[in-house]
């Protein structure tokens, strides 16, 4: 397994480098305090590929795989979060689920101009009363003729306002529980869909977080996306690799973060030397370099595993924990090198400790990566029997992958 990155890869970490560092750097701060994004961004990501990275080549994509992906992320991160949270919500939610699960009809219809960045995507798992327990999914979808009837809401939803496209999750079937939960795409116009709230947020500010509502919203049979009442499971598995995007986002944070904090503590001059000269700074200069490069490896090994056909859940959920938890830690670090000037907006550490936090919560909170983690370890109680996933004991008698 060789992480070196190749010069097609190298390349493309250059090219989004220096867009982000000419066409959003200037802007970061005007942007987060508008609580808004410029409609010309999207195209210009989709003119180096962005918007559809990982996605082959034929279905409108870049054909970068996971990893490229991940590259993208980061880079857009440590220049600005709300930027590189709108293309995940994009590609590594709303895109993956259509191109894993979908028809090859439904491909050649949706991935193709949502890769091209023609269309912007949302997805919509999550509501008020189904957050963590995703499968207290309230919205519901019922036959009508040839198609369905969706009512319900959506909550959190990242491009909530402006998507064109949006897959959200609908229970078809409440006697059956998770498996009653069946995936559906709706597209913009479709009479009875509509934006909700846009939130207020403390971070990621300028990317646009919002409901989404449904009422006797119609929708054709052919928008049911994959088989019915496989919509729950068919998440968690988009969620893997969706996962991945974020931690890598969070990696892009802490990144930034470090090399804003690095700048600042050779510059910033105290008792007649640069603050860099100080051994406390130093260590936390030194332990920032050290998370960072180790949650970049668990980030690198689950992509590649994702490019190999065989993403992991343990392992994204790993990449995803730690990354997240490393970028909080790095974060505050940068405002306490900062020191007063960390907490005032004229400097970058105030924004990444804002923008930062979210990461532990969205696409399955800290606790709940850790209770993933723990019953791939374990194994997880159900009617009576261990199921969990991991090899099999030497033994051979141990759990299998679920």
């Amino acid at each position: 397994m060789d992480f070196t990155l190749t010069e097609e890869q190298e390349q493309l970490r250059r090219a989004v480098r220096e867009f982000a560092e000419a066409e959003i750097r200037p802007h970061v701060l005007e942007w987060d305090e508008a609580s808004h994004l410029p409609d010309d961004l999207i195209p210009k990501l989709a003119e180096l590929g962005l918007m559809g990275a990982a996605f082959p080549e034929e279905y409108g994509g870049a054909g970068f795989g996971y990893l490229g992906y991940c590259l993208v992320i980061e880079e857009l991160a440590r220049v600005d979060p709300s930027v590189a949270i709108t293309v995940a919500a994009h590609h590594g939610l709303c895109t993956s689920h259509i191109f894993l699960f979908g028809t090859e009809e439904q491909r050649r219809r949706w991935v193709v101009p949502l890769a091209q960045g023609k269309k912007l995507g949302c997805w919509g798992l999550t509501e008020a009363e189904a957050g963590s327990d995703a499968g207290g999914t309230r919205t519901s979808a019922e036959r009508d003729g040839n198609g369905w009837v969706l009512n319900g809401s959506k909550t959190f939803i990242t491009n909530g306002q402006g998507a064109d496209i949006c897959v959200a999750m609908a229970v078809t079937d409440r006697s059956r529980g998770n498996r009653g939960i069946s995936a559906f795409v709706i597209e913009r116009g479709t009479p009875g869909f509509r934006a909700g709230k846009k939130e207020n947020k403390l971070g990621m500010r300028a990317s646009d977080t919002s409901e989404v509502i449904f009422e006797n919203c119609r929708v054709p049979a052919e928008n049911l996306l994959g088989k019915e009442g496989e919509g729950y499971k068919n998440s968690l598995r988009v969620l893997d690799t969706g996962r991945v995007g974020l931690a890598a986002l969070a990696l892009g944070i802490a990144q930034g973060a470090f090399e804003a904090s690095l700048g600042y503590a050779k510059e910033r001059k105290q008792f007649g030397q640069p603050i860099a000269a100080n051994q406390a700074i130093q260590w936390k200069l030194a332990d920032m370099k050290v998370e960072i490069e180790a949650a970049r490896l668990l980030i690198f090994q689950a992509a590649w595993r994702a490019d190999q056909g065989a993403p992991d859940t343990r392992q994204c959920s790993i990449a995803k924990l730690f990354a997240s938890e490393m970028a909080v830690r790095a974060t505050n670090e940068a405002v306490q090198i900062h020191g007063g000037y960390g907490f005032i907006k004229d400097y970058p550490a105030e924004k990444f400790y804002r923008d930062v936090k979210v990461c532990t919560i969205g696409e399955g909170t800290s606790e709940i990566q850790r209770l993933i983690i723990a019953r791939s370890l374990l194994g997880k109680p159900e009617s009576g029997k261990p199921v969990a996933a991991g090899k099999p004991a030497p033994s051979g008698k141990g759990p299998t992958k679920s």
